[in-house]
Order: structure tokens, then C-alpha cells, then sequence
């Protein structure tokens, strides 16, 4: 039984295990493991032990959706947590896809209208009553589904990833150990609960450890500051996307020396820029770049424990961690050896079990024990892996490969620019060529030419964009991931394509 709650409700029962930041609540772990069992016996007796079905929720981030997870596992039923940020009918067909019993949803929030039966999430915690426990035989086995997480959808149609809870014990064990957590711990949750990064990187790992989660309703600059550098709330650990991060140094309160206690801040979602890592190393913030998905968990992180080792290696996503299995692979699938770009392929017991029946693309993802990435990468002599680029984002300019995410670093050294995203877009003679979205920092005047400008003078001429659009938004997933689909459709709109 991989349980950490039920463990330490014995061992430690009084540590504190779960604060729930906009309403103020706390969970020990001994309180956490009594809610966790009141509502696993409820959802056991409403559809009966063991059975597999699928229980949505529709919230921003809460206390009400960890404890609901966890009751999932208890019950034998899958957790499914909803993007509230999709619009109805993308919604509607994720419930089509899925076909949930019950939708918990958060006040406020319109339910989708095939929803079946739906609940509060006030009414969640008091379902079960205070003595109730779900009977032994509801869970199911560990490699049994528990999960499913629907990716975030920045390539088109999102796919529900199923996960047991053997995968989340050994992703968040990973990061564990390679980020140096412990029940001394407190992590700070910002990232979304219906992504990995919150719900198991930033949440499950603490829990997993003895340690304790802060649970925001979602990022917010001012806030997440000052709950950083806050001494009586004593956050160690921060999970951000690169943008988050960029978001942050620009915030005219941000004052590195008040983040000395923080013993990783871990970046992930999207290769980090260099000059972004670089950045925040000299200034003595342990900026732990990594690399995981929602099919992997985590992967790779460079440790936090020594700076001159994490400057030296700015820009990669680290080394493996401890029971990841890595390997860069070319179009035929022959191992590449150091310096050489090729797909990244993972293994390990963190690997999801595939895509929730979708048996095709389960096939073409998942093959002979290796799952494709479909991200381009690259590894040193040293080990350390970098990511180079989605292999869909890549385009081709005059029989040249050209990855937006190297062109994206080189802008990012560029202190007017606050964000940036890369696109290949069609041209008569080259094939394609890039064109560049950028938006500023507050306060900064920057053009177009000056732009590409600066590309010039740092890259090949074949990767320097044609055209750049200075204050245009850039569309993101929840996650804060760039939906490069998106913008290039945006792109051949501008165009007249």
C-alpha cells in the first residue's frame, strides 16, 4: 500500500500537512487522514469499492481537491481534475471522452452541460461521517489507474494521461531526492492542481516526504512574493514555469537576499533561457531547472546544493534523476552519442500507462519499453541533457533545422523583453522562416529591427527571425506553456495565409 498520509497520521500525526492559503484552513496530517477517509467511504458506498469510475472536479486550487485525489485512491475510483480555464465545449468533450459519474464543482463555475450529477465542493468535506473509514478491499492495486490528466493541449486536441499510483510514488520519489526534500519542507503550490507540476510536483511530493504544501488559488506576482520571503510561513521549495520566474525578478519588490532559504526553486514546463538561469544563479537563487510531463513525472534536475555547479550548467534541464532511464535517439531509433540532437526517449517506473482509450497513440508514444518524448534534446559528456525544442516546433529554413526555443534564449538575454515566443512561418524562398512575438518589460521601448537586430549579431543567419511583433499577447496554457499552434495560426491570419 503506498499511502504516505495514513503513515505519518501515526508516526507524526500532529505535523502540519496542508494550508489552504485563501481560506486560512489547516491540515495536520492525522486531520488530513480522517477527511481523506470520510469521503473515500462515501465515494465508496455512492458507487462501490474498487470501481474505477471517474470523479471530476471543476475548482481552482484548494485543500478540497488534494483530499479528493487522495479519497479517490482509497475508494478504487479515478481522479479527474478539469481545466476551469476551458471554455464549455472543450470542457463537454473532455467529459464525453472521459465520462465522469460525478463533477465536484467550485461555486462560480458553470458546469459542463453533459455533466451527470454534480456537487459543490463546499459540501465535499462533510459527505462522510466522523467515524467512517472505506472497507479494505476498495483500493485497488497500485499499477491500477488513479489518475487522469488531460494534457494541456499546446499541439491541439488534449489526451487523458493515466497514471496509477506506483507513477506518482516513483516521479515525486525522484524529485524527491533530487531536490533535496524532506519533512522539514514547506512548498509553495501556485502551479494548477489539473497539472502535474501542482498536483504532484508541488503537492504529492511534499505530502510524500512528511513535508507541507501552501495551496494558492493560482499565481499571482505580488502575492507569491510575499509569501516567499515570508519567515513565519518558511517556504523552502517553488515549482514556476520560465515565465512565472521572468514575471517575478521584474516586480520592482523583488529582492533576491529574502529568497536565501529557498532550497530549490524548480523550473520546468519550458526550456528555461540561459540568460534567465544565469540570472538568478549569480544573484544566489537555487534555480533547480528540470524537465518532466504529465506522461513522465519527473525526469531531470540539476541539484540545488551548489551553485558553481548549477551556474556551470545554465540552460540544461540537469542530469537524470534517480530512476529515470534517458536516451537521444535519431528518426531510425539508433542511440546518439554526446553533442548530437535527436528525440528524447524516457523509462522508468514514473512512465504513465498510456493515454485513457486511446490504444493508437498509446502504440506510437509508448513503444518497447520507452516512451517518445517527441521533444528534441541533446546530452554533454558529462550527462547533463538539454532540451533543444518540441520536435513539432521545429521548422525548416533554407534545408536548415531551426528551433524556436534556441532562438527564444537568445531574445531572452534582452532586458527589455519580458516574453518572447518563436513561430516558422511559409516563404517563397527560403520555405519558412521565423517571425517573433514579443512583449516588454514595464517601462521599455524596444523595435522590431532592433529585435532582429540583436538576433543578428548572435545567430546564424538561417535562425535569425524575418519579422518581429513587439506587444502582441502570446497565447498559454494554464500551465503557462506557449500554445504555438495557436500563434501560428495567428501568424498566417497577419499574413493573409
Amino acid at each position: 500500500m503506498l499511502d504516505s498520509v495514513a503513515t505519518y497520521a501515526k508516526s507524526m500525526p500532529a505535523r502540519l500537512a496542508v494550508v489552504d492559503l485563501a481560506s486560512g484552513r489547516r491540515w495536520s496530517y492525522a486531520q488530513l487522514d480522517r477527511a481523506v477517509d470520510r469521503l473515500a467511504a462515501w465515494l465508496a458506498r455512492e458507487f462501490g469499492p474498487a470501481s474505477g469510475e471517474r470523479i471530476a472536479v471543476l475548482s481552482k486550487n484548494s485543500a478540497e481537491m488534494v483530499v479528493l485525489q487522495l479519497g479517490c485512491v482509497r475508494a478504487g475510483a479515478i481522479f479527474m481534475p478539469l481545466n476551469w480555464r476551458l471554455a464549455l465545449p472543450e470542457l463537454e468533450a473532455l467529459v464525453a471522452d472521459a465520462r465522469p459519474e460525478l463533477l465536484f464543482r467550485q461555486p462560480g463555475f458553470a458546469p459542463p452541460g453533459n455533466a451527470p450529477r454534480t456537487l459543490d465542493t463546499a459540501e465535499m468535506l462533510g459527505l462522510g461521517g466522523d467515524g467512517d473509514v472505506p472497507p479494505v478491499t476498495a483500493r485497488r492495486d497500485v499499477e491500477a489507474v488513479s489518475t487522469l490528466l488531460y494534457t494541456s493541449g499546446t499541439s491541439g486536441r488534449p489526451k487523458g494521461v493515466m497514471l496509477s499510483e506506483r507513477n506518482v510514488f516513483w516521479g515525486c520519489t525522484n524529485l524527491i531526492h533530487g531536490n533535496g526534500v524532506g519533512p522539514d519542507s514547506t512548498f509553495l503550490c501556485d502551479m494548477p492542481l489539473f497539472h502535474t507540476a501542482g498536483l504532484q510536483a508541488a503537492t504529492r511530493t511534499p505530502l510524500l516526504a512528511g513535508g507541507t504544501v501552501l495551496i494558492s488559488e493560482g499565481f499571482d506576482p505580488e502575492a507569491t512574493l510575499a509569501r516567499m520571503t515570508d519567515p513565519s510561513l518558511g517556504v523552502t521549495h517553488y515549482f514556476s514555469v520560465p515565465q512565472m520566474a521572468a514575471t517575478l525578478w521584474q516586480r520592482p519588490e523583488f529582492d533576491t537576499g529574502k529568497l536565501a532559504k529557498i532550497v530549490a526553486w524548480a523550473i520546468g514546463g519550458a526550456p528555461n533561457p540561459k540568460a534567465q538561469s544565469e540570472r538568478y544563479l549569480r544573484a544566489g537563487v537555487r534555480i533547480s531547472e528540470g524537465f518532466g510531463m504529465s506522461e513522465t513525472g519527473s525526469n531531470f534536475a540539476i541539484p540545488p546544493f551548489d551553485l558553481e555547479t548549477m551556474l556551470a550548467h545554465a540552460g540544461s534541464c540537469g542530469l537524470p534523476l534517480m530512476t529515470v532511464r534517458a536516451k537521444v535517439v535519431d528518426d531510425e531509433g539508433r542511440e546518439l552519442g554526446p553533442g548530437e540532437q535527436g528525440e528524447l526517449l524516457i523509462a522508468g517506473p514514473s512512465v504513465a500507462m498510456g493515454y485513457w482509450e486511446q490504444p493508437e497513440l498509446t502504440a506510437d508514444a509508448f513503444r518497447d519499453g520507452w516512451f517518445h518524448t517527441g521533444d528534441a534534446a541533446m546530452r554533454d559528456e558529462e550527462g547533463y541533457h538539454f532540451i533543444v525544442d518540441r520536435k513539432k516546433d521545429m521548422y525548416i529554413s533554407g534545408g536548415e533545422n531551426v528551433y524556436p526555443a534556441e532562438v527564444e534564449a537568445v531574445l531572452a538575454e534582452m532586458p527589455e523583453v519580458a516574453e518572447a515566443a518563436v513561430v516558422g512561418v511559409p516563404d517563397a524562398r527560403w520555405g519558412e522562416v521565423g517571425r517573433a512575438y514579443v512583449n516588454l518589460a514595464p517601462g521599455c521601448a524596444l523595435t522590431g529591427e532592433q529585435v532582429i537586430a540583436h538576433c543578428t549579431a548572435r545567430l546564424a543567419r538561417f535562425k535569425v527571425p524575418r519579422s518581429a511583433v513587439i506587444g502582441s499577447p502570446i497565447p498559454r496554457t494554464a500551465s503557462g506553456k506557449v500554445q504555438k499552434h495557436l500563434l501560428r495560426a495567428r501568424a498566417l491570419e497577419e499574413m493573409g495565409l
